[in-house]
């Protein structure tokens, strides 16, 4: 840990949204950021998906912390473990305390795995595994791809999650694998989606139901994994609407767990009052704390109405960067986060359909009047091959 115990600017988390907020900050004459990351590798996310349905390798996902680190950024190689709002103040997990001129909080979110019973013990066991943790993303890899016959289920949780779409990437990009391989008609697949529709989105609902129907996968909406008998390898399904329970026996289970801001988070007085999520409560628009002045959020541990994304918090570091340093110069804050999301969802192993919306789920193309949610193999190009380029060589290192 670096010497100096405050900082002019002192960010929480070190994944996409500190990273590239702090690299931002320098450019635009911040001379004092510092960030706060325990973990030492970095992540793209994104990526994840492709590498579950044996498009991409994992090794292309993962780089080292300190590389990606700006050099003029301060590295407190540590956690937050508490936040004083009152004293501007953040204790770290090992004990240190760290003042701060303003703070942003932006330290992702937890994975729930206990909220669902039986669920832990599905992660361990040989047939169960998530592409939403790095870790077990090779093992649902191989499990799909070793698959020739059998049950498969594929499931999401309700509330806010990382990236929503995301968690039917692998099915889409396995489905037409198994086509391609002829053993498709050998396997059930099954998607447990809790909302009423796949998605949401006008236009974006319509292609993926044509794909689901293509493939022939047995789409459960309103619908919840309830719990797991991870030894009889047997999947609870819950309605929501009635509560009727189904019980699925699969070969393979691929489930993305609850999700919620991290427990020390829960415990500050950040969040709103009565929020059990623990989501800071900011301006949706400003992303400045509505009760504290010096203090920011963005991503996914922020509480904005817009759907947790990649693209979204792209569009959120832009308008808070250029906030906070009005902010310091005590001027009006001049930008304002509009709700926009986007999610290319992986249809086939060389086709996307890109959805862009806004918080209310109604499109919102970047270039007017062009149906970007049509499947396409464009598409596919700029998500696996374009957008990790730019990820790297561009988002983290502050630039547009």
């Amino acid at each position: 840990m670096s010497p100096r115990t405050h900082h002019e600017v002192l960010i929480i988390g070190g994944g996409n949204a500190g990273i590239s907020l702090a690299a931002r900050l320098r450019r635009y004459g911040v001379g004092d950021v510092a960030v706060i990351e325990p973990k030492d590798h970095h992540l793209y996310q994104p990526l994840f998906s492709h590498v579950a349905g044996g498009r991409a390798k994992a090794s292309q996902a993962v780089r080292s912390q300190a590389s990606v680190t700006p050099t003029d950024v301060t590295w407190i190689h540590d956690g937050a473990l508490s936040v004083d709002a009152e004293a501007n103040t953040v204790t770290l997990r090992s004990g240190a305390t760290v003042g701060y001129g303003h703070l942003v909080v932006c330290p992702g979110l937890q994975f729930d795995w206990d909220a669902v019973p039986g669920l832990t013990e599905a992660m361990q066991s040989p047939a169960g595994a998530s592409h939403y943790e790095f870790s077990l993303v090779p093992k649902i890899s191989a499990l799909l791809r070793d698959l020739t016959s059998g049950t498969v289920v594929f499931t999401m949780p309700s509330g806010p999650i990382k990236c929503s779409g995301a968690t039917q990437k692998p099915m889409y990009l396995a489905c037409d694998y198994w086509q391609r391989r002829g053993v498709l008609g050998d396997i059930r697949v099954v998607m447990v989606q809790p909302y009423p529709t796949v998605f949401g989105v006008s236009g974006v609902d319509e292609q993926l139901e044509e794909k689901i129907a293509e493939y022939g996968i047995e789409l459960r909406l309103n619908s919840e994994l309830s719990s797991v008998d991870a030894a009889g390898q047997v999947a609870v399904i819950t309605d929501t609407d009635d509560g009727a329970t189904e019980e699925i026996r699969y070969d393979v289970l691929n489930a993305v767990p609850p999700q919620s801001a991290p427990d020390w988070l829960k415990a500050t007085d950040l969040p709103a009052p009565g929020d059990a999520g623990g989501f800071v409560e900011v301006d949706p628009e400003t992303l400045r704390h509505v009760r504290y002045s010096n203090v920011w959020s963005l991503g996914d541990a922020a509480a904005t109405t817009n759907s947790k994304s990649g693209g979204a918090l792209r569009k959120q570091t832009m308008v808070l960067a250029k906030n906070l340093v009005a902010a310091r110069r005590n001027k009006p804050l001049p930008e304002k986060y509009n709700g926009y999301s986007v999610c290319p969802f992986t249809v086939s192993r060389s086709t996307v359909v890109f959805a862009e919306f806004d918080d209310q789920y109604r499109p919102m193309p970047t270039i007017p009047n062009v149906p970007t949610w049509k499947e396409s193999r464009l598409s596919w190009i700029i998500d696996a091959d374009i957008f990790p380029q730019v990820y790297w060589n561009g988002i983290l290192k502050g630039r547009d």
